[in-house]
């Protein structure tokens, strides 16, 4: 009995506790139902009283990786970096003979060799844009057929007046002729670029060489902004001539590019899609170069002093050489020529010795007797030749 007891207790105090625990989690569950309902109502609320949103204009600088292009430099982080670019013409490697391939191989080794900063080559693909050589050319075919038209209306008069003879009228016939030639495959010129140019899949690779330099590799300094952009040209410029000067051993053609040749670089980078329907030529003609400014006159003054400067040293630098590398064989072969007898003898000696069976012991050792002999009169002649002149041998 006492332990059904037991059994009916447990029973009934688990069926309790079971209840209660369900009533806990309903309870739960309507607290959070109420509280939902409160919190959308606010939302509902905040959403009819919340005004409608501004949009902030943010700076073009605050995007992009560079500050300005000035003095045919860019400009990165406030004066802190300063970027030159050189432009190379491509080659065609694989059409050359094997010592042409040899002959770029060892120059663009001696390109890496002789560099003493870092740089970067950057390679960027083009779509070809025609449509600046269209207008050149539609231009020049308008100027021909003016003078074609002209050219007509004078031959006309000519023939209309009756004064003029056969050969004069041939004569401008055949100029006639030769402008409507011309005017003609100007206008076949112009359809051939232009159907050229509904191809969009032309593409045309530049190949750059990125030149960085850092003020703050100077070190301290109490130079100011202007003079550290002036220091950062020269040495700029000095590093892309250098390397414009070691790329042409390999046979390519290369440039320093200006202010303008930098923003029509950068213009592609950030636009490549729009760059083949709206050029940077066409941004400048429109006004929109207020990121940039070109270069002064001055800075080409500046440019050519340091290309005179380079040319001079260099010749002085070679000729110095030249004269160092004559100066070093003569003393060679002075040298050579004081070793002569020298050496003439240690050979005799040599020669005596490896023949001594041959011509016996006795012969042998009065043979080189002789050689020594002969040896310290040379030697004694040398020195009163030598006190003769004055100094002494080492002076000589």
């Amino acid at each position: 009995m006492d332990d059904i007891l037991t059994i009916s207790l447990i029973i009934v105090l688990c069926v309790m506790f079971l209840l209660l625990t369900i009533l806990i989690i309903v309870a739960l569950n309507s607290k959070k139902k109420e509280k939902y309902r409160e919190t959308s109502g606010k939302e509902k609320k905040a959403a009819v009283e919340t005004p409608t949103k501004t949009y902030h204009v943010e700076s073009v600088f605050d995007f992009m990786e560079f500050d300005k292009v000035e003095d045919n430099m860019i400009c990165i982080k406030n004066g802190t970096k300063y970027v030159m670019v050189v432009e190379c013409q491509g080659i065609n490697y694989d059409l050359m003979s094997e010592m042409e391939k040899n002959s770029v191989e060892e120059g663009f080794i001696q390109f890496l060799n002789t560099l003493r900063h870092p740089i970067q080559i950057y390679t960027q693909t083009r779509t070809i844009n025609l449509e600046s050589s269209i207008q050149t050319y539609k231009s020049k075919v308008h100027e021909i057929e003016e003078a074609l038209e002209k050219q007509r209306q004078k031959y006309n008069q000519m023939v209309a007046s009756g004064r003029y003879t056969k050969e004069q009228l041939d004569k401008a016939l055949f100029e006639l002729t030769k402008q409507t030639n011309l005017y003609e495959y100007g206008k076949d010129i112009i359809y051939t670029t232009e159907k050229m140019s509904l191809n969009k899949n032309v593409l045309n690779q530049k190949y750059y060489v990125v030149i960085p330099y850092y003020p703050e590799d100077l070190g301290q300094n109490d130079f100011d902004k202007e003079e550290l952009k002036n220091l950062a040209f020269s040495e700029l410029y000095t590093r892309a001539q250098s390397i414009v000067r070691t790329l042409a051993v390999c046979g390519i053609n290369a440039k320093v590019l200006d202010s303008n040749g930098l923003v029509d670089l950068l213009y592609v980078a950030y636009n490549r899609d729009d760059a083949e329907i709206y050029g940077v030529d066409k941004a400048i003609r429109a006004g929109y170069d207020e990121l940039y400014s070109t270069a002064p006159d001055v800075l080409d003054k500046k440019m050519r002093e340091l290309d005179r400067k380079i040319a001079e040293e260099a010749f002085e630098k070679a000729n110095n050489k030249v004269i160092e590398a004559k100066s070093d064989k003569e003393k060679e072969l002075m040298k050579k020529e004081e070793s002569m007898d020298d050496l003439i003898s240690q050979m005799a000696r040599l020669i005596i010795e490896q023949n001594r069976t041959i011509v016996g012991e006795d012969i042998a050792e009065r043979a080189i007797e002789k050689v020594n002999n002969d040896e310290k009169k040379k030697r004694g002649r040398r020195k009163k030749e030598v006190s003769v002149k004055g100094g002494t041998e080492e002076n000589v």
